[in-house]
């Protein structure tokens, strides 16, 4: 072999492991970061490096406007580098366009060139080349990667053109991760606001169920507070729904972009309720692996929710009583004293007041909390609410459990409105859920209705019936629910139950029905 042949052959030989060197150094700096910036940047700066270009930048496409925008460059002047280019001005964007490679030996002879980021100077007579190839997945071109070099007659511009393309190959993961990423951010920050909305409309003081006198007091009331830091007390008995009326406050304020966390004070341990509400440092107690945040902190620029506050012991209210008024506190084993913004909302169902008078309740405290008081009355209160709540639930777990209610027979609407419902409205949510499960019909009977409302011991609205009696009441309802369907048609009703008008006619008339009030 001459020795110039096999001289060319050593050549060649460097030239590709250095090609395959460089392409090594570029794979393993995009590896290196998710962000597609720093990936483009660097991948540049290693050509500038390492393969000589005199400068280089890579643009993304635009699908929306249809332009070529700069997403990294160097050797250009900073007031340049937000170039943009439309889809098929100029060799980049005639690059872009087609999705083909453009080499350019010379510039200067190039009347596609348009030198607008003045990579070149005519003036010095320093004649550059310009190389750009197109970064294309499938098909489609997602950006261009341009270089200028220095001139050079021999250079071997195919070999250049390969090499970049192998490159642009190397890009294109990391724009599609991007895209990719910056795809799913925009879904999640819809959806984000998509929930909040959700919230809101869902706790909106509006779709709190009750018409009564009492509950528009509520409603007033809420209304008031709501666009107010204001610290409010909740008071009412247990199931009256002072959670959801927290809720309402909270999404209906200025600050329901901001967190509602709830504490249950009642459900936390005395000797952890101080790490739940102000966290620890790592090492504070054994088990304190790291540090936690407590639930005043995770409230910051949002709202607490304290329910069952009656139920703190005394060395707790101390330390709630400096948050309240400073809206600072340390974690447990820290120094750092942490401030917060924080909305204080309570809630109990215990007499506080009693409370204060037993010496189980700070007086400080009571009146730091009861800025602004809200009374929820009881459910026996607010009578004619019961049968808007009952129809309520019976069509949110009709929907949950499949089943086709339509509505409630009359006799059971007034078994609801007879019992004292001692559990207030979380008590008649269960016994409508139950009722939904039993039933097996498009009406809820009363024999539906949980045995406590059926015999109604407890509550002593209902005395004890003889079998006969109890026979009797159901035939009652049952004609009863027939001419409702029917509307006071006695023939129609008799049809209805397979038997004839003359004994519904004697029936009604045994019963003391009014078929009038029917029609």
């Amino acid at each position: 072999m001459p020795k110039s042949a096999s001289l060319k052959s050593s050549n060649d030989y460097a030239a590709i492991m250095k090609k395959l060197s460089i392409l090594m150094e570029i794979n393993q700096a995009i590896s290196r970061t998710f962000d597609l910036g720093e990936s483009l940047l660097a991948t540049l700066k290693i050509l500038q490096n390492s393969y000589k270009i005199k400068s280089g930048a890579v643009f993304l496409v635009d699908d929306e406007q249809k332009t070529l925008k700069m997403a990294a460059s160097v050797g250009y002047k900073d007031d340049l580098a937000k170039t943009n280019y439309k889809m098929g001005e100029g060799l980049t964007g005639r690059i872009a366009e087609t999705g083909k490679p453009i080499v350019a030996p010379q510039v200067s002879k190039e009347p596609l060139f348009l030198n607008r980021m003045s990579s070149w100077e005519p003036k010095r007579n320093r004649e550059q080349s310009f190389v750009g190839v197109p970064i294309n997945l499938d098909y489609k071109t997602l950006g261009v990667l341009i270089v200028n070099l220095a001139f050079k007659a021999d250079r071997d511009f195919e070999s250049t053109k390969k090499f970049l393309m192998l490159t642009a190959s190397a890009l294109v993961q990391a724009i599609r991760l991007d895209q990719v990423r910056k795809i799913e951010r925009q879904r999640l920050i819809d959806e984000n606001v998509m929930l909040k909305q959700k919230l809101v409309e869902e706790f909106s003081f509006h779709n709190i169920i009750g018409n009564s006198r009492e509950m528009r007091e509520v409603y007033e009331k809420v209304t008031q507070v709501a666009r107010a830091n204001t610290t409010v007390l909740i008071r009412g008995e247990s199931g009256t729904g002072k959670e959801l009326i927290a809720q309402a406050i909270h999404y209906n304020s200025q600050r329901s972009d901001g967190p509602f966390i709830r504490v249950n004070c009642a459900a936390i341990p005395e000797n952890l309720i101080e790490s739940e509400f102000f966290g620890y440092e790592k090492g504070a107690f054994t088990g304190a692996v790291s540090r936690k945040k407590g639930r005043f902190e995770l409230a910051n620029g949002g709202t607490i929710f304290l329910d069952e506050i009656g139920d703190l012991s005394p060395m707790t209210q101390i330390k709630l009583l400096r948050v309240l008024q400073e809206q600072e506190f340390e974690r447990v084993g820290g120094m750092e004293t942490i401030k917060v913004d924080v909305r204080i909302l309570a809630a109990t169902n215990a007499d506080l007041e009693q409370l204060m008078s037993e010496g189980k309740f700070r007086e400080d405290l009571y009146y730091r909390l009861n800025v602004y008081t809200i009374m929820l009355p009881p459910l026996r209160e607010r009578k004619t609410d019961i049968l808007l709540l009952a129809d309520h639930f019976m069509l949110k777990y009709g929907r949950k459990h499949g089943k086709p209610i339509k509505r409630i027979s009359t006799p059971a609407i007034d078994m609801l409105r007879v019992y004292h419902w001692p559990g207030n409205v979380r008590e008649l949510e269960n016994c409508i859920e139950r009722a939904v499960l039993v039933c097996d019909d498009q009406v809820i009977h009363s024999y539906h209705l949980p045995p406590t409302l059926q015999t109604a011991e407890s509550s002593n609205t209902e005395p004890r019936k003889t079998l006969a009696d109890a026979v009797a009441g159901f035939e009652k309802e049952l004609i009863q629910d027939a001419l409702k369907s029917t509307r006071g048609n006695r023939a129609r009703a008799a049809r209805l139950l397979d038997t004839t008008e003359r004994i519904i006619g004697y029936k009604t008339s045994r019963y003391g029905i009014d078929v009038k009030r029917f029609k």
